[in-house]
């Protein structure tokens, strides 16, 4: 069930089925939870039901931007943190500490961002699956970077990459076993984007779209929508404007904070272009799109 319904919210937004995860949490589960069963049927169960938690978490993250949401979102991942703990599985507990990671980056909590990163690191140190030690070091590397901490941020993005070359250990049950050299690459463009290195942050965006695990139009959505951003501080606007419209045709429909703030942002940009066509044609697209 988690992975039916994290593919919906990947493909349509985290606002498109969180109600279908939450009445799946709340009227199948939670009756599960208050059953009887062995020691080790437990720790299965609440290591399956901390994912479904987190999953609820990060739907109602991308949702949308309201205080509402924001503290449903966080009592989420405190909550599939807390499962993961009873679980006794590491990987989980990182998982849960990555989400509210995002979340600090997300709201401009610098400092707690990077603590958080941090632990995720720590929480993932002995972990023996390559993809989860990536995940968890891009985000302290995030973290660092929106926290202006080049040298922080450089060195747990080369160790991001190391992990990430490595062959991938046999799939797991938690989103970070399946951190894919797509994902990586797109959140590794971001990073280098921050700080400044605008030429590799393009061919880390171009290499995410071009690796399969990226054809869910949510995350295409998201890479296009950065990618014509990076483009467009280089100087390049008619990559911009190109690799824009195909974001709009993947942004259509599509119910996620991230691919609204991308319309708002790619608007704001494209203001300055009021004697280019193209650039209004897109303005206006946008705005059909946001509603």
């Amino acid at each position: 069930m988690v992975k039916a319904l994290g593919d919906s919210a990947s493909e349509l937004g985290g606002g498109h089925a969180r109600h279908l995860a939450v009445r799946y949490l709340t009227q199948d589960v939670a009756p599960w939870l208050e059953g009887r069963f062995t020691e080790a049927t437990g720790r299965d169960l609440f290591a399956a039901t901390s994912q479904l938690v987190h999953l609820a978490g990060w739907m109602a993250q991308d949702e949308g931007d309201t205080p509402e949401l924001r503290g449903l979102a966080q009592r989420y991942y405190a909550h599939s943190f807390r499962l993961a703990a009873e679980a006794g599985d590491p990987e989980l507990s990182a998982t849960a500490l990555r989400g509210l990671a995002v979340q600090c980056v997300d709201l401009g909590y610098r400092a707690e961002a990077v603590q958080l990163g941090e632990a995720c690191v720590e929480y993932g140190r002995h972990l023996d699956n390559p993809r989860a030690v990536a995940y968890y070091e891009a985000t302290l590397a995030n973290a660092a970077a929106q926290d202006d901490d080049r040298r922080m941020a450089t060195k747990h993005l080369a160790m991001s990459e190391t992990a990430i070359g490595k062959p991938a250990a046999a799939p797991g049950d938690s989103w970070a076993a399946h951190y894919s050299p797509g994902r990586w690459a797109h959140e590794s463009g971001m990073i280098l984007s921050r700080l400044g290195d605008l030429d590799a942050a393009e061919e880390h965006l171009h290499l995410a779209l071009d690796i399969h695990g990226l054809d869910r139009r949510r995350t295409r959505a998201i890479v296009l929508a950065d990618l014509g951003g990076v483009r467009l501080r280089q100087g390049d606007v008619d990559g911009a404007l190109a690799t824009w419209r195909d974001f709009l045709d993947c942004a259509d429909g599509i119910r996620s904070v991230k691919v609204q703030a991308a319309l708002q942002d790619m608007r704001v940009r494209l203001r300055r272009y009021t004697g280019v066509p193209e650039a209004q044609e897109l303005r206006e697209q946008a705005a059909r799109i946001s509603g």
